[in-house]
């Protein structure tokens, strides 16, 4: 899976979040890092929805972390910006199925599986606080 702008969005937000004493809403955010509000908006609900960010409602709402950046893993963040699992190959984020039919007979599906694994393992124990 290709990390798009989705996933680099939700990092810079977060980076500018943790850094900030008061929460931040989606049009302040937009035009501090230069992204679409609407796109920004749409990825910061993401996060909201998956725990790692907070909103906060009123004249001085917006975004605050829901958690310590110790706590929040790079899986996480990915998962909530690109509203699926981060899988290597097509055929690693569902094993059951596979893009060319050969379930079961798939002479490098046991190599992609173990990668995969590889990298779910990385990506969970890679935690924000590792890259901000």
């Amino acid at each position: 899976m290709l990390l798009t702008r989705a996933t680099e969005y939700a990092l810079l937000s977060l980076d500018v979040i943790r850094q900030s004493d008061i929460p931040l809403g989606a049009e302040q955010l937009a035009k501090d890092l230069s992204i679409p509000k609407s796109f920004l908006a749409k990825i910061l609900q993401g996060l909201a929805k998956q725990g790692i960010l907070e909103s906060r409602k009123g004249a001085h709402g917006g975004f605050i972390l829901a958690k310590e950046v110790t706590e929040i893993s790079v899986n996480e963040i990915i998962i909530a910006a690109e509203g699926k699992k981060p899988a290597i190959f097509d055929c690693t984020s569902y094993m059951d199925s596979c893009p060319n039919g050969a379930i079961g007979t798939c002479a490098i599906s046991p190599f992609l599986a173990n990668f995969q694994t590889k990298i779910d393992s990385f990506l969970y124990g890679l935690m924000l606080s590792d890259i901000l």
